[in-house]
């Protein structure tokens, strides 16, 4: 007879406010004022990142534009985001997690996966004094709040951590399939993982509004949506297999990169420029992990904030590859044949159906082991010296984006 499979201690960490809680352990003097992080309004991305409890208690929410959250609470202090120490901090409780255990799994730079059902013995707790250990522990280290949803599976953790344990004084919640009718399901649908606006339209339309009627609704009914309609209907069950892994993130099957646009650009020229310094931004990652790519993939949003206009297509290659200039040659062609002529405002370019690089195809007409051997000086002169040491002319140029891209992680100064 088999030994009973024992059942999984599975938690889903979330770091309270977390750029502005790190903003606040760094500069004391604020602990007990509103304090917001936004990012740079003279480039048009004064969007609310984070924002601390007390900002929280006038109203302000992420994605606020910066003069909301100032018209809400115009003594609010505001904070330019450094991202270089969010992730730093980031690693760092990533760090003190693995000494809980090896099985740690980051889910975004403040949420982290972990799974203690081999580990949790060594510190005679129960899960619930561990969450609370692992509380203390970060807090201490990093003067942020961590808030801990348990259960026997990822999509029931994460639940009980955006459901529950972000609302509870204590910050943690353990969720158990007889907890989920009371615990989750009378929330709005909307509330759920994987529910956007869209996709909340298309279930109210159907009357189902709350995360219990999606759970109850028969699977057939849900049939039109295919995979998803399927997927979203497990969440709701609390129905997950998949296990918590260090790897979770090595089988890429894209890369992609954006880029929101200082201004509007209206002139073909500029655009293109962008284009090349997103599409080099791309293929280099592409070459950095040996991978090259069949279907490339471009969008486009138009200027308009509360009218959003644009597209997003893709088109497979002849053949795979990196190659800077032959990648930017299908985006080029791609944009202008779907572009309407109108301003835009962001730009975004993305590669997939990836395959190794150390097979490609000669061709009779295209020199491709001359291309390669150019990408790869320009690679090594990067890596030795940084971003910025080699560049195209266009990038020093007006539109050029590159240069200020350097000063940046994900868009926000270092």
């Amino acid at each position: 007879m088999s030994a009973k499979k024992k059942e999984r201690i599975i938690y889903l960490l979330d770091c309270e406010s977390f750029y502005a809680s790190v903003e606040k352990a760094h500069q004391p003097q604020f602990k007990h004022l509103p304090l917001i992080v936004c990012g740079d309004p003279a480039r048009r991305n004064g969007i609310v990142l984070a924002a601390c409890p007390i900002a929280k208690s006038y109203g302000i929410s992420t994605a606020d534009r910066l003069w909301e959250a100032l018209n809400k609470c115009p003594d609010v202090i505001v904070v330019r985001p450094r991202m270089q120490l969010y992730i730093t901090v980031s690693m760092q409780i990533t760090e003190i997690l693995e000494t809980y255990t090896d099985l740690v799994e980051p889910y975004s730079i403040d949420e982290v996966f972990i799974d203690v059902t081999n580990s949790i013995h060594l510190f005679k707790m129960t899960p619930e004094e561990l969450a609370a250990d692992i509380q203390k522990t970060v807090l201490l280290s990093t003067g942020v709040r961590i808030r801990a949803g348990l259960s026997n599976c990822k999509i029931m953790a994460k639940l009980a951590t955006d459901l529950v344990a972000k609302k509870n004084k204590s910050g943690i919640f353990t969720l158990t399939k007889e907890r989920l009718p009371e615990a989750i399901w009378p929330h709005p649908v909307e509330k759920m993982w994987g529910v956007g606006s869209r996709m909340k339209r298309n279930l109210n339309r159907i009357g189902i509004r709350t995360i219990g009627d999606l759970a109850n609704t028969p699977l057939p009914r849900l049939a039109k949506w295919g995979v998803n309609g399927k997927i979203l209907w497990r969440v709701a069950n609390g129905l997950d297999e998949s296990e918590v892994t260090t790897s979770s993130h090595v089988h890429q099957k894209a890369i992609g990169n954006g880029l929101t646009l200082p201004i509007d650009f209206v002139e073909a020229a500029d655009i293109e420029i962008c284009l090349l310094e997103i599409s080099s931004w791309v293929t280099r990652r592409c070459r950095s992990k040996k991978l090259m790519a069949s279907v490339v993939s471009v969008s486009c949003v138009g200027a308009d904030w509360d009218r959003p206009t644009g597209f997003s297509r893709q088109q497979r290659l002849p053949d795979p590859t990196h190659s800077t200039d032959d990648i930017y040659a299908a985006v080029k062609k791609l944009f202008h044949k779907h572009w309407d002529g109108q301003p835009v405002r962001r730009l975004g370019v993305s590669v997939s159906d990836l395959s190794d690089d150390s097979v490609y195809q000669i061709t009779l007409f295209d020199n491709q082991e001359q291309k390669r051997k150019l990408d790869a000086v320009m690679d090594s002169i990067k890596d030795k010296f940084g971003e910025t040491a080699i560049l195209r002319a266009s990038s020093f140029t007006s539109a050029g984006q590159s240069l200020d891209r350097d000063r940046k992680i994900g868009g926000h100064f270092k």
